[in-house]
């Protein structure tokens, strides 16, 4: 059994003062990924025993970012899409396992007035293709801040949030693309029908207080790895950020049902 988890951290500096490490060994993840990381490199030095670290930064300090901590060494491990228009903002690492791909993933946001709408649809439409690229080999796992939420059932306030960045029909319209292309959204998969339940809050007008949340962090599988997947968490209960961790618990190949 492999335990992954995934945290947008919205700053790791910040938010290794409020509690990071605590909540990194709690958690005592085979894989952890995070996103937002907003370093560059050499401006902070993350004691991880017993973990291979893995870091893309982008090129404008302060800004996205994202790292890959994993027990196992990985078999190969790459840095963004392979695509120069995309790869400037450091949001995608992809560690290649005896079994499956691992990739963490920050989705660009399409700001305010969806100035970035239309860059975004291009990024959405290169990282399935990438996702495809890899599952040719072996199955995917990918997960992280995804900046869209699916589903009405997936914010608190969807009729008012209509035509706001992350919940926009182009935007839902290709993450359905993307599970119709065979992936997994593992949350739902074991959730269906549940309400209420998020991963991001807005730090203003009390959100997080008054669960007035989202649900954009996400662990998707390929239908492959359908039969080994055992669980899937968001963990709202932990601060230090304004997302929270989300995990997945997968069986390994020769681990069978029992």
């Amino acid at each position: 059994m492999k335990k992954l988890i995934s945290w947008n951290v919205n700053g790791l500096r910040a938010c290794v003062g409020k509690g990071f490490l605590d909540f990194f060994k709690e958690a005592d993840a085979d894989a952890f990924c995070i996103q937002e990381s907003k370093l560059q490199e050499g401006q902070i030095d993350l004691d991880l025993p017993g973990y291979f670290q893995y870091w893309n930064y982008a090129e404008k300090k302060g800004y996205s970012g994202t790292a890959l901590f994993a027990r196992e060494e990985p078999l190969s491990v790459a840095y963004g899409l392979g695509i120069e228009e995309h790869d400037h903002e450091g949001r995608v690492i992809t560690a290649e396992f005896e079994e499956y791909y691992v990739v963490t993933c920050y989705t660009p946001n399409s700001q305010d007035g969806l100035a970035r709408l239309d860059y975004r649809m291009e990024w959405e439409t290169a990282f399935l293709a990438y996702l495809k690229r890899l599952e040719e080999k072996k199955p995917v796992i990918f997960c992280g801040d995804l900046n869209v939420a699916h589903k009405e059932i997936d914010l608190k306030n969807p009729k008012t949030n209509r035509k706001n960045a992350g919940f926009t029909d182009e935007e839902r319209g290709k993450f359905t693309e993307l599970l119709n292309a065979g992936f997994i959204d593992t949350w739902r998969y074991f959730h269906p029908d549940t309400e209420g339940v998020y991963s991001w809050w807005s730090y203003r007008f009390k959100a997080r207080e008054k669960n007035a949340g989202w649900r954009i962090d996400y662990f998707c599988v390929s239908e492959a790895l359908k039969e080994r997947l055992v669980s899937a968490g968001i963990h709202t209960e932990v601060l230090g950020s304004d997302h929270c961790p989300v995990e997945l618990m997968i069986r390994q190949a020769d681990e069978g049902q029992g």
